[in-house]
């Protein structure tokens, strides 16, 4: 690990940032280069697709970032690079037995991270939706416990949720519809309820602004995309949020993913 400086006890990151790469193995490059750009405190990532035993640290810790990971082959995935050491690492939700790695808490100076790649869900009405529910479920008692023990909470990630109609190309043609349906809607907002602000409605957006488009059909030229990528700050950190953007540059790119960059900035 590279020896860089400790936390100052109360300092907060002021860049964090979230990305679903959808296979880390593929999207390393493209990875490499949007930090060297944009210089992030924290960069969380999903779907890294990668065994812990073939994650390339060494590749980002040669950029100058410390990382900690949770993967299994083939699917899921989830990392935390970061300028700051990391510690007091979390991988599953209490009580929930669950082999997928979709979740990775981490302390980073006097912010607390919780790294989510929540399910998909599948379809409205299946087993996988019923599973999507009861893990948002337990997600929202485990975030209840750290908010009471970390003032200074982010929880961001792949959701998998579109929080409301302007988070979605075609509201009437996706009504009902996993990823857009009553139910997954309001276990989001019971996170929100919890304290949590989604940082990127703090401010004033473009219309149609998304974080997720479909490789099929000319998705991303269409901009027919749903916002599901989001960065929740607890209110101390909520009140230092100065900005929160959707970087779309990586998705103009060859094989890109299908997911973009969310990066919200913080006041010292």
């Amino acid at each position: 690990m590279l020896a860089l400086p400790a936390a100052e006890p109360d300092r907060v990151m002021p860049k964090i940032a979230t990305w679903n790469v959808n296979s880390l193995k593929v999207r390393l490059p493209q990875v490499l280069d949007w930090l060297a750009r944009e210089q992030p405190d924290v960069l969380a990532l999903q779907e890294t697709k990668l065994q812990d035993a073939d994650f390339p640290a060494a590749d980002i810790e040669a950029a100058g970032y410390h990382v900690a990971y949770a993967g299994q082959k083939t699917y899921n995935g989830v990392a935390v690079l970061s300028r700051e050491p990391g510690s007091a690492r979390v991988t599953d939700l209490p009580g929930l037995d669950d082999p997928q790695r979709r979740v990775l808490g981490l302390s980073v100076g006097a912010l607390r991270v919780l790294d989510l790649y929540v399910p998909n869900g599948q379809e409205v009405g299946s087993e996988k939706y019923a599973y999507k529910l009861g893990w948002l479920a337990t997600l929202a008692d485990y975030v209840a416990a750290q908010l009471a023990e970390h003032p200074q909470l982010v929880v961001l990630g792949d959701f998998n949720i579109a929080p409301d109609d302007r988070d979605v190309h075609d509201p009437e043609a996706w009504r009902d519809k996993i990823l857009c349906s009553e139910a997954e809607r309001a276990a989001l907002r019971r996170l929100l309820d919890l304290g949590l602000s989604d940082t990127f409605r703090l401010f004033e957006q473009e219309p149609k602004s998304f974080s997720w488009w479909d490789y099929r059909g000319m998705g991303f030229r269409r901009n027919l995309g749903l916002r599901i990528d989001l960065i929740l700050a607890s209110a101390p950190l909520a009140a230092r949020c100065r900005t929160c953007r959707v970087d779309k540059a990586p998705r103009k790119l060859e094989r890109p993913s299908d997911h973009a960059p969310v990066v919200a900035e913080f006041a010292d």
